[in-house]
């Protein structure tokens, strides 16, 4: 009976020494602004590398942009991974994120860091994407219309009906568009084509990705979003092709920052360093996500878009990420062009 009681203990006292298991290790809540076939492999890449359990809920920039200032009080989140990082800016601006200083921050390119100065170390970037739009290769033959090559294509009458896009007060997309046009053509010029885009929009979708499947199931001709988007039709073989505007486009740095409040901090920081080595970020090519990696060390699939072959402009992403300037700008949107009959 001794040598049991012996035994007992000494297996109580190895049950007590020995690590604990993965799961123990704790939680962390992702609000993830990426695509869902994105969101799911780098969460479960995660929590394999670090025993951390993750709760992750997939919104559009604009929603969780709200949704970190209707919870600032009392946040749920603790880290917000990608989308365009106008919203991440102004999440900054008003306070809702932290500052935070990765060790990888040497590692990144310099639009990455570019992106942390300008928000004073609230949010960093993970990738990047330039604007810009695709067409139905099979759908522009059938109707007999000329191949859009510019911006000022898309607001010819034989579009009329033919054209998707999201709404900037959802689509992070659809802001930058916004954005990109006021500081291309001059706020004036930029809301007159807007109105006359207008006529040809068939839909403003929720999502900024929306329009670039619906181009390549031929739900409709155009679709407007960051190109990146349109490549991942276009390599499962959907029959568009992928414009860069000839005037010039914006370009998207989609960012990520802890959430102030986070309630597991210490695991925000975690992920947030984790996003930005090379391992993690090699799953955007796997998972086929066609956006330009912030680690100069992560390969870029050849299918990516370069910034060095695409005519970009200055985009000022200090002034565009304010929260001011967005809010003059969705207002105005709201007013002068969404109302407007067709």
């Amino acid at each position: 009976m001794k040598r049991m009681q012996w035994l007992y203990g000494i297996a109580a006292a190895l049950a007590l020494a020995a690590p604990l298991p993965a799961a123990a290790q704790g939680e962390l809540v992702v609000y993830c602004t990426v695509q869902e076939e994105w969101c799911r492999p780098m969460v479960a890449a995660f929590e394999k590398a670090t025993g951390i359990k993750v709760s992750m809920t997939r919104k559009s920039s604009g929603e969780f942009y709200a949704q970190l200032k209707a919870e600032a009080a009392n946040p749920r989140g603790d880290i917000w991974w990608g989308g365009t990082g106008d919203p991440h800016l102004q999440a900054a601006e008003e306070g809702l994120t932290l500052e935070y200083k990765s060790p990888k921050m040497s590692e990144l390119q310099d639009w990455a860091v570019r992106q942390w100065d300008a928000s004073k170390g609230r949010t960093v970037g993970v990738y990047a994407g330039a604007l810009g739009f695709s067409y139905n290769n099979d759908l522009m033959k059938k109707n007999r219309v000329p191949e859009p090559k510019c911006w000022a294509d898309l607001t010819k009458p034989v579009y009329k009906d033919e054209i998707q896009v999201a709404n900037p007060n959802s689509s992070g997309t659809s802001y930058t568009m916004l954005a990109t046009l006021v500081q291309l053509m001059g706020e004036d010029k930029a809301f007159d084509y807007l109105k006359a885009l207008h006529k040809n929009v068939n839909q403003y979708t929720k999502s900024g990705a929306a329009p670039a499947r619906a181009a390549a199931v031929g739900e409709s001709l155009i679709g407007i979003t960051f190109q990146h988007d349109a490549v991942v039709q276009k390599v499962g073989g959907a029959p568009v092709t992928i414009v860069s505007p000839c005037e010039g486009t914006g370009y998207e740095i989609g960012s990520m920052s802890i959430i102030k409040g986070a309630k597991n901090l210490d695991n925000a920081k975690k992920f947030y360093d984790w996003a930005l080595t090379p391992d993690a970020q090699k799953l955007l090519a796997a998972n086929k996500s066609f956006q330009l990696a912030s680690n100069k060390a992560t390969p870029q699939p050849p299918e990516s878009p370069r910034f060095n072959d695409i005519k970009l402009i200055d985009y000022d992403l200090k002034k565009y990420g304010s929260a001011t300037e967005r809010k003059r700008l969705l207002a105005k949107w709201d007013k002068e062009v969404y109302g407007l009959p067709k």
